[in-house]
């Protein structure tokens, strides 16, 4: 054994209490706060109450940008997987690529792209000769269209997955039985594809539930759930912001259950056959769509970031009326870190994002030893709590933290965390929990316990072979982990936009800032700093991931 009964025991206490003490507690005790028959009378007075419109623009957007995202990301999987088109790599580089992108600054690419004054609506106002731009860019349709931007992406990465694990001996016994490429659709493809699409639709249906920078950007007069928790708290009306954000936690509980039920009863072929080759298409004009629509798809992808990159070069006040800002400068960027003003948002979300990354490693790797390597009690207790996190929204997980640590108590070692530097980073460590574990987890169940064995059988204590046996084993997968919650932390803006103060205000707190004050140029220099930093991120992930990627592990 990699640990003693003693050890690990020890051990699974430890990863218990944190779990108890820094996640499901200040969740209680906001549900404590929320469940007061009088708050639920206040916040949902009547049916056209702002919360009952609010519930309902929420789960009317999740479920259209189910239905928009699924579309557009098992489309261009389908595409791309099953036929064989110029530049197929790329563009499955490129179709992963929103994955990246933190939420505001994909949102910002947005504005500046197509907002009121963005460069889109000012371009076509020009050609067309229109005394006023031909659209506005705001309110429902707006937030789900950057949803199906941002979302699209995890129904490409699902499909595209199930696709490659297709068996061509399937198919090739289905044609020759006479089937119709309809009817093999219908009773051998989508059979296949059901637990995949099922899989991505619970995820997006959660995600969009949660968001946050799309609607405080784009919904105008519209409510949102997550808006109405911000918005309650902002006024100091905490115990109705409670109310809210228990009624947003229970949906989101439930959906992440559905999924992992889904994920668990998703049953795998017994065939051992190859993965269908991709079929060229010989039709000139059918050809000539397909390779017309995936030129349109890039461009709707690369665009919003070109867009803030070069709005990034702007001088401040050069982009007023015009479609293009008219004067360029590098000071945007030279000043991020000349600037001691400018500069203080980087160090603290660098600093922010080592310590909350630092604790995740440490409690990352020991619940994935507990959960694989050990027979420690409160294992399946320890994993339900480990993947709570992905289900509580950043807007709630910042309420939960205010009204836990808003005085002192033994969890803050008698000190109020309110408006200290380290609320911050607890927020981001308990939002990052999944992630950690989930890589360290799937590192552990493809190693061998036989090198354990022969380790111990030589004499090495249980420390030294985990130091000198597992650890080299599963750190890539470890890396890979720690990278993604890096690049989560330092482009954090959910939690941070309700828990920072001034002195410690992160990067993305900051392009916000900076968007309200109309420097535009600054918003897009710091925005394009948090982008090179995932670029990097991501080449790392895909190093140390391996030649499969993280999210097929």
């Amino acid at each position: 054994m990699l640990l003693r009964r003693r050890s690990a025991t020890v051990l699974a206490f430890l990863v218990l209490f944190t779990l108890l003490a820094y996640v499901l507690f200040p969740a209680l005790r906001t549900f404590e706060a929320g469940l007061s028959l009088e708050n639920w009378q206040r916040v949902f007075a009547s049916s056209s109450s702002a919360n009952i419109r609010a519930l309902y623009n929420s789960v009317t957007l999740s479920i259209y940008s189910v239905l928009g995202a699924g579309a557009l990301g098992t489309g261009v999987a389908w595409a791309l997987y099953r036929y064989h088109l110029p530049g197929s790599r790329l563009l499955r580089t490129l179709a992963a690529f929103p994955l990246a992108l933190p939420p505001l600054v994909g949102v910002l690419a947005f504005l500046f792209l197509y907002g009121e004054s963005g460069i889109l609506p000012r371009a076509l106002q020009e050609v067309l000769g229109l005394e006023s731009v031909p659209f506005a860019f705001n309110g429902l349709w707006a937030v789900w269209l950057v949803h199906v931007y941002s979302m699209y992406v995890y129904f490409f990465l699902f499909v595209g997955a199930a696709l490659r694990r297709l068996d061509r001996s399937l198919l090739e016994a289905a044609a020759d039985l006479g089937s119709t490429p309809t009817r093999m659709f219908r009773t051998v493809i989508l059979p296949e594809l059901r637990p995949a699409l099922v899989s991505a639709a619970l995820l997006v249906f959660m995600i969009s539930m949660a968001s946050f920078t799309a609607p405080l950007l784009f919904a105008g007069t519209e409510q949102f759930l997550t808006l109405q928790i911000y918005n309650y708290k902002v006024n100091g009306s905490m115990a109705l912001s409670a109310t809210v954000s228990t009624l947003l936690t229970l949906i989101c509980v439930g959906f992440l259950f559905a999924l992992e039920y889904s994920n668990r009863s998703r049953g795998r072929s017994a065939s051992k056959g190859l993965q269908p080759a991709p079929e060229p298409i010989t039709a000139g004009p059918a050809r000539a769509v397909t390779l017309g629509l995936m030129v349109v798809f890039a461009a709707f992808v690369v665009l919003p970031v070109l867009t803030v990159l070069l709005v990034s070069f702007s001088e401040e006040g050069s982009w007023t009326t015009q479609i293009l800002p008219s004067r360029y400068t590098l000071e945007n960027f030279t000043k991020l870190f000349s600037d001691s003003s400018f500069a203080l948002p980087i160090r603290n979300s660098l600093l922010l994002a080592t310590f909350s990354t630092a604790g995740n490693i440490v409690f990352g790797v020991a619940a994935g030893l507990l959960l694989i390597k050990t027979n420690a009690p409160f294992r399946r207790l320890i994993r339900i709590l480990a993947i709570l996190p992905f289900a509580i929204p950043g807007t709630v997980v910042a309420i939960n933290l205010i009204v836990t640590f808003s005085e002192p108590s033994a969890l803050s070692a008698g000190h109020i965390l309110v408006g200290s530097l380290w609320l911050m980073p607890l927020a981001y460590f308990i939002r990052n929990i999944p992630i950690i574990v989930r890589a360290t987890i799937a590192s552990l169940e493809n190693f061998d316990d036989a090198l354990i064995e022969a380790s111990s059988d030589l004499g090495a204590r249980p420390s030294r072979t985990f130091n000198r046996v597992v650890l080299p084993a599963i750190l890539p997968g470890v890396m890979a982990g720690t990278l993604l919650t890096f690049v989560a932390a330092v482009g954090e803006f959910v939690s941070s936009i309700l828990l920072y103060v001034y002195e410690n205000r992160p990067i993305s707190v900051e392009i916000w800032s900076q968007l309200r004050l109309y420097d535009f140029g600054a918003a897009a220099a710091y925005s394009v700093l948090l982008m090179v930093i995932i670029v990097f991120a991501s080449i790392g992930v895909r190093i140390l991931s391996g030649p499969r990627p993280l999210y097929e592990q």
